[in-house]
């Protein structure tokens, strides 16, 4: 009895020593909080969803750092301390495309210089090399091809498959999948990601939501799907059982309201079906595109972004901060405002590099984990799922290369 006594007492004082220590952050950190943001960050400490307009007002907020507590706390609830990355490899088949997005640097006609297709072995090759050095998933996505028959995606995805059993392979964006329903194998939506899946298809990407509103979305992507049609396919592949990633292309000519209506949309499409792994906004590259004479978005508004986005999207369990277009020391300081994740490795991104941006075209690994623990973070590799991989599975697929 006396043993259960001391044990009880014991515990009973951690207790108070941890609510004593809680009780000091929550006052500190509320002291940082201006009053106008009080009420949000009493719902977020709570668990409770905020409202668009509340939404709103984060994002009008110059309080920057507050943001970032508040974003904070909603990391820390569902992340603890630990920030993951992705050993990829991005792939773009082809930048051939039917379309002429405002936006868009990468697409080309087959008659342009700087278009190009590649081949199934070229792309099958690229892909061994890289599984030579531990990458767990293959990123795939291209343009709207006009004459690339259906056959030769699936003949692409088996010859992955076959590469390595355990690859991930993560390809094509909401409309490539119509267009190959529609326009190649003109079958229903439904049929065409079954198709691909028994091919080898893991998973979907989240490209092409740029911004849900109809009329920013006929200023810069005219012709596109729209987001009820990007919805849709997502909402398809999420009720066979399949998981996607989802964007949001900001910093060009979209408002406040049209952000916080394209989060309100994914939000209610999780709360439906629950199953995005993660959300990836990422900002416009003006350049070298026909909308070259908007400002790019600051570094300011891009951590602004991230905090607001994890702060609104409470069913959402990982934010990335996506290096490629913000630079990898800008993605570092987004740690310290919502994000857990700096998505891959990449290798060979194209479709922001060809559009002016100027980040390198890969990370390494060392410079990823060195970078998270520059950040007070504890880096873990994850896969495509954000789950995280034991060191002795990253140190399988490091011992193992493919043959």
């Amino acid at each position: 009895m006396l043993l259960i006594n001391e044990e009880l007492t014991r515990e009973l004082d951690e207790r108070n020593v941890l609510c004593q220590v809680n009780f000091v952050n929550n006052f500190t950190s509320m002291r940082l909080v201006p009053q106008e943001l009080r009420s949000i960050y009493d719902k977020v400490v709570a668990a409770q969803r905020i409202n668009e307009d509340e939404a709103a007002q984060l994002y009008r907020s110059r309080d920057i750092n507050a943001l970032g507590l508040i974003a904070n706390v909603v990391r820390e609830r569902k992340n603890g301390n630990r920030a993951t990355y992705i050993l990829n490899r991005y792939i773009n088949y082809s930048n051939i495309c039917i379309l002429s997005c405002q936006f868009c640097a990468f697409g080309a006609k087959k008659r342009d210089s700087h278009a190009f297709e590649l081949a199934i072995p070229e792309i099958v090759e690229t892909t061994r090399k890289s599984l030579e050095f531990g990458i767990t998933e293959v990123h795939m996505v291209g343009g709207l091809h006009p004459t690339l028959p259906g056959d030769w995606y699936l003949k692409l995805l088996r010859a992955l498959r076959a590469l390595d059993p355990a690859l991930h392979i993560k390809a094509f964006t909401a409309i490539e999948v119509r267009h190959l329903a529609e326009r190649i194998f003109k079958i229903s939506i439904q049929r065409t990601l079954e198709m691909l899946r028994e091919s080898g298809l893991n998973s979907l990407t989240g490209g092409g939501a740029e911004i849900f509103h109809s009329g920013v979305r006929d200023k810069i992507c005219r012709g596109k799907e729209t987001a009820q049609e990007w919805k849709d396919v997502h909402r398809l592949w999420h009720q066979m059982g399949g998981r996607s990633t989802c964007t949001m292309l900001f910093g060009h000519i979209e408002t406040i309201e049209h952000r916080v209506d394209h989060l309100r949309q994914l939000r209610e499409l999780q709360d439906e079906t629950g199953g995005f792994t993660g959300f990836v906004p990422f900002a416009f590259v003006p350049e070298t595109t026909e909308l070259k004479h908007i400002k790019p978005a600051s570094g300011l508004d891009q951590l602004r972004n991230l905090a607001v986005s994890r702060i609104y999207l409470d069913n959402f369990d990982h934010i990335t901060g996506y290096w490629i277009a913000m630079t990898l020391p800008l993605a570092q300081i987004s740690l310290n405002y919502g994000v857990d994740d700096l998505h891959g490795t990449l290798m060979e991104e194209r479709i922001f590099h060809m559009a002016g941006s100027r980040t390198p075209q890969e990370q390494t690994k060392a410079t990823l984990e060195r970078s998270i623990r520059e950040a007070g973070r504890d880096p873990m590799q994850r896969d495509s799922y954000y789950r995280p991989i034991p060191a002795i599975e990253r140190s399988q697929y490091e011992a193992a290369p493919a043959a």
